[in-house]
């Protein structure tokens, strides 16, 4: 089975109930997250990244084992947190407390795709760029937060710099409207895809997505959902796509001009993302969903 090295943050987020002091501790981190729901879709998976010796630490390990991920853990400080406030609608902000500095991972000679952004992305672009140009398919999602970024201009230099070595992007239209106030959404999509990559997805919320490829654009609708938070629902999204693509063995470099021009070869992975993020819209923290909810769920 090939394996996917996902490269980047795992930490602790810290989930406070709305007007109490109450929080609950989830593993979490976009890549953590992607990386969890990559290997819940059985998944030969590997995450590169840093923990602390510490209970945090303990908690986020046994939590990536348990869904099938292989941890690359160098030795942190402490375990990073993030503290998350979810609004009325379910919707999330963070506030960060982060402890390490990585170095480029070392891929697997069995890997076959490689994953990064985020928080490891932005404040330590040197490394990520190193993992999406090591050689195996690229996967990239910038996940903005904009609490760590500095200036807008130089973030939109070093975004656009990461997503021409990408072959598939992903993106939420919120990460979009940080970078390029006032810009339509898949009007970027379509640039950011004359920089380089196969795909470029636009993930719209309860809008569902739009899909860019050289033959053009592919919208798709989500499935209506109850939702009870949307942490880690952009993570979902990308570990039922990155899945769904390597089974349709759409992410063979050989097969790229495949993937490029898209059509209805994407209707399957798009499907599936969609449905991978609704099922975790539907619960609480980022708890991806198996092969069998999704599959039940279409």
């Amino acid at each position: 089975m090939a394996r996917i090295l996902v490269f980047g943050e795992a930490l602790v987020d810290l989930v406070g109930e709305p007007g109490g002091r109450r929080y609950r501790a989830d593993p979490g981190g976009s890549p953590a997250n992607l990386a969890v729901g990559l290997g819940r879709l059985g998944n030969a998976v590997t995450l590169a990244t840093g923990l602390g010796a510490d209970a945090f630490g303990r908690l986020v390990t046994d939590h990536l084992v348990a869904s099938g991920v292989t941890p690359d853990v160098s030795a942190a400080p402490f375990t990073s947190l993030a503290v998350v406030s979810v609004d009325g609608a379910g919707v999330p902000s963070y506030d960060f407390a982060l402890s390490w500095t990585p170095s480029p991972p070392v891929i697997p000679s069995d890997a076959a795709v490689v994953c990064t952004g985020s928080l490891a992305a932005a404040l330590a672009a040197e490394a990520a760029e190193a993992a999406l140009a090591g050689g195996p398919t690229a996967c990239y999602d910038p996940n903005i937060r904009p609490a760590l970024l500095g200036d807008r201009a130089a973030e939109r230099r070093r975004v656009e710099r990461q997503v021409a070595l990408a072959d598939v992007v992903k993106a939420s239209d919120e990460d979009l409207a940080w970078l390029y106030p006032g810009a339509d959404p898949v009007h970027v999509a379509h640039r950011w895809r004359g920089l380089g990559p196969a795909l470029v997805v636009v993930t719209r919320g309860p809008r569902g997505c739009v899909a860019v490829t050289a033959s053009g654009q592919v919208e798709r609708p989500a499935p209506p959902v109850e939702v009870v938070e949307t942490v880690g629902a952009g993570d979902a999204f990308m570990a039922g796509l990155v899945s769904a693509l390597l089974a349709a063995d759409l992410l063979d470099p050989a097969r790229r001009a495949d993937l490029a021009n898209g059509g209805e070869s994407l209707s399957v992975p798009l499907a599936t993302a969609l449905v991978s993020a609704a099922i975790t819209c539907m619960r609480p923290g980022a708890d991806p969903p198996t092969a069998a909810e999704i599959a039940e769920a279409l």
